[in-house]
């Protein structure tokens, strides 16, 4: 994937009517919650509980949509597919009028689309795109293949300060869950830019896990995005690749696979001031944010859930009264059936340095939530 990925269409937005064309639009007037509701269901289907940032996205948007006088069924599938469809099931049975999905695998939802689409119910892919049908009407998240961009411009401006004492820069790069589809444009991102480095020889890859191309992302794909599978996957390559030498970089797509990254250094016996990697992550999760503060995570990809939820919520209004559902992408987003109309929100990068005036001052978080 090249970095045309990335590019963004001109600004236009889709009726809220399915099938009609894409008009054009100045943009969102406002990142705010729903116009006034009158009762009408919308029902919430969220991956798991295990992952903070799904406990933390379910919770807002239900109290956004609530607020706008909208009733929610919430609910979790402990990441069960199985289990998500029989949720979105009772929910069209219920009678939702929208259904906004976070979906486990986004090629398992054919069927329960399709009964949505025969019930004329909205269907938004909430930050996981929905593969394989022509009955997703909408799709909200963050510019992902930027936030492998950012993942990867950081450990090009940040490299030479992990060097090891011999010049060498030894990288090992992970990527998310392969039945997640933003996890092929998290390692697309960052791979456009590390990659060559890796092509050159200016960094190495010992373990030898490094995708020729980005297509092969998933050969050192984490299912589930587990931080335990990802701490025995370091332990793994540490055991068998670094005798004698010591890892400088991890790529880390997101917070949860560089926890368990972190604990394999700690059991490897690495020491931060002393040869402590360079490593990323994405989501701010609260853990992660105390590691950066104590030296163990380099940077994070803050995606601001709170600006998303906002947008979800503006466009479940704008379904229900039947107004043009504003969005700023109509080219980038195939889901095998259809260029799925999706609205970007801008992520940022989160260092120690900033953590006050980005997660603190935002009130993302309490400064005793960090300890400051």
């Amino acid at each position: 994937m090249s970095t045309a990925v990335a590019a963004v269409g001109v600004l236009s937005a889709c009726s809220g009517d399915r099938g009609q064309a894409p008009g054009q639009t100045a943009g969102p007037t406002s990142t705010g919650g729903a116009p006034a509701a009158g009762g009408e269901l919308v029902g919430i289907a969220m991956p798991t509980k295990s992952l903070e940032r799904w406990n933390r996205d379910g919770a807002h948007l239900e109290k956004l949509l609530q607020d706008a006088g909208f009733k929610t069924s919430l609910q979790y599938a402990d990441n069960k597919q199985d289990q998500q469809n029989n949720q979105i099931q009772n929910m069209l049975n219920d009678g939702a009028k929208v259904v906004v999905i976070a979906s486990i695998d986004g090629t398992a939802l054919g069927p329960v689309l399709s009964q949505a689409a025969s019930q004329n119910v909205a269907v938004i892919a909430y930050d996981r795109l929905i593969n394989g049908s022509e009955n997703v009407d909408y799709y909200a998240t963050f510019d992902n293949y930027k936030v492998g961009q950012l993942q990867g411009q950081f450990i090009l401006d940040n490299a030479d300060a992990f060097k090891g004492a011999d010049g060498t820069l030894n990288l090992e790069p992970f990527a998310g869950s392969p039945d997640d589809n933003n996890a092929k444009f998290f390692f697309s991102g960052a791979w456009d830019l590390v990659g060559p480095k890796v092509q050159s020889g200016e960094f190495t890859v010992p373990s030898g896990k490094a995708p020729k191309t980005n297509d092969e992302w998933a050969s050192i794909g984490i299912p589930a995005w587990q931080s335990a599978t990802a701490q025995s996957e370091m332990e793994n390559r540490l055991n068998s690749f670094y005798s004698g030498k010591k890892v400088n970089i991890v790529l880390s797509p997101n917070d949860s696979l560089a926890l368990g990254i972190q604990q394999a250094l700690d059991g490897a016996g690495y020491k931060v001031g002393t040869d402590w990697p360079l490593l990323t992550g994405q989501d701010a999760d609260l853990a992660n944010v105390k590691a950066m503060l104590d030296g163990k995570q380099s940077m994070t990809v803050w995606k601001d859930t709170r600006k998303l939820g906002e947008t979800v919520a503006r466009m479940v209004g704008q379904i229900v009264k039947g107004e043009t559902v504003e969005v700023n992408d109509n080219e980038t987003y195939d889901n095998g059936k259809k260029i799925v109309p999706t609205y970007l929100v801008e992520p940022e990068v989160v260092t120690k340095d900033n953590v006050q005036s980005a997660l603190v001052d935002s009130g993302f978080y309490s400064a005793s939530d960090l300890g400051l």
